[in-house]
């Protein structure tokens, strides 16, 4: 791949990762500790967000398509993507609190708008317009460092910003990053020469056409790969939105012992473990390293439930961090791999669809209803509360084995696994 296309794909990746990041899990904990410390707020945030993302990509990857654009996407909506990260904060000024809780939550859907059009949708198909089956694991191993190094920034810095300038200064310096990163990222990015068809039929039209029978039959592998991906997520997020939370308030850990924690297990199993599983993706081929992916994460989540020492709790993040990398790149290149040429930015769409939408809506959910059952009720800061426990873990390293039934069933591109020498 060219220097300018590694550039592109590297910043772009990385900015958005930064405010998925802040997303994800900054907006939770905000949500949680400045305004109400009620886990069900943050389920309906995370699941409102999700519907959000998927019919924004679907939609705007089709609209990306049938225009035959990817770089005004990239470029202006990195811009938008960072100014909405900056308003979020502004909502604790907000009386009352539930009222305040609303506006969160809207401004996150507004957030992710944003985000799912420029990163999901646009991004994603970008990079698949240009790679191919014998470099996109390589390029998927690039998306995982950027993603990694993006959570290793966030978490490795969040602690003491928040602890000691606050929410407001910690989301504008993460939007800043978000739009220096875009920029860079846009402005190298070129328009692909290939694998975009502008059409003149109605986006509705070219959707429906996507989700009839046939079209199902001849993406079925693709169909088995993003269900496989659905159910991961799924079974993720039981327990990785309550992450932050579960460290602060069940076993105590200060968050910003809690950030250097993370931050050392993302360096080791995220960092470094990202361009080898590329390598690996593309010699060995897709499927067998997302097989080792799934056992490797459910036993690591098992013996994370356990863990109370700082030493333990690092080293089995560590493992469940070193899975989730091999996961994301095998699935990603897999994924793509089967992607159709001239619709890439809409099924990039479908990707998030069981990204995103079949995952971060029941998974949260799941993982309230755990915490809900077997959660500790205590009084927050004045208000009445709910502590996720270890069972959020362990439930989710039994729901994550569902992922290898749909994997039994898909097949690889032939090229993705025979061309190891190219």
């Amino acid at each position: 791949m060219k220097t300018r296309i590694n550039i592109s794909l590297f910043f772009l990746g990385l900015g958005g990762q930064i405010a998925w990041a802040i997303e994800n899990q900054f907006f939770n904990t905000f949500l949680y500790d400045r305004i109400i410390p009620d886990p069900r707020y943050v389920s309906i945030m995370v699941a409102l967000s999700a519907i959000t993302a998927t019919i924004t990509a679907i939609v705007m990857g089709a609209f990306s398509d049938s225009i035959g654009k990817r770089k005004p996407f990239l470029l202006y909506g990195y811009v938008a993507w960072s100014v909405s990260i900056w308003v979020i904060p502004m909502a604790e000024w907000i009386k009352p609190v539930l009222l305040a809780a609303w506006v969160v939550i809207f401004l996150d859907s507004l957030m992710t708008f944003f985000g799912s059009t420029s990163y999901d949708a646009v991004y994603n198909a970008y990079l698949t317009d240009v790679t191919n089956d014998t470099n996109r694991g390589k390029a998927q191993g690039l998306l995982s460092l950027a993603t990694w190094l993006a959570l290793l920034l966030v978490y490795g810095t969040s602690g003491p910003i928040v602890e000691k300038c606050g929410y407001f200064i910690f989301f504008g310096i993460a939007g800043a990053l978000v739009l220096i990163s875009g920029i860079a990222g846009g402005i190298a990015a070129i328009e692909p020469q290939r694998a975009i068809v502008p059409v003149n039929e109605s986006l509705l039209k070219r959707i429906k056409q996507s989700l009839n029978t046939q079209a199902l039959r001849q993406n079925k592998n693709l169909l088995y790969v993003l269900l496989a991906i659905g159910f991961w997520g799924m079974a993720f997020n039981v327990f990785f939105p309550y992450l932050l939370i579960y460290l602060k308030h069940f076993l105590k850990v200060d968050i910003a012992t809690s950030s250097v924690l993370i931050a050392i297990s993302i360096l080791v199993g995220g960092i470094l473990a990202s361009l080898p599983a590329g390598v690996l993706a593309d010699k060995i081929g897709r499927k067998p390293i997302a097989m080792f992916a799934v056992i490797l994460i459910s036993a690591s989540l098992i013996a994370f439930s356990f863990a109370r020492s700082p030493i333990t709790i690092g080293i089995l993040a560590t493992m469940w961090i070193i899975a989730q990398t091999i996961w994301m790149t095998a699935t990603g290149a897999w994924s793509k791999d089967l992607f159709p040429e001239e619709r890439r930015g809409e099924f990039a769409g479908y990707f998030t669809l069981f990204y995103v939408a079949f995952t971060m809506i029941p998974g949260p959910l799941i993982g309230a209803v755990v915490a809900d059952k077997w959660g500790i009720r205590q009084i927050i800061d004045g208000k009445p509360g709910i502590i996720p426990t270890p069972e959020i873990f362990q439930v989710s390293a039994i729901l994550i084995l569902i992922t290898i039934f749909p994997l039994l069933f898909a097949k690889e591109l032939h090229n993705a696994t025979t061309a190891k020498g190219k």
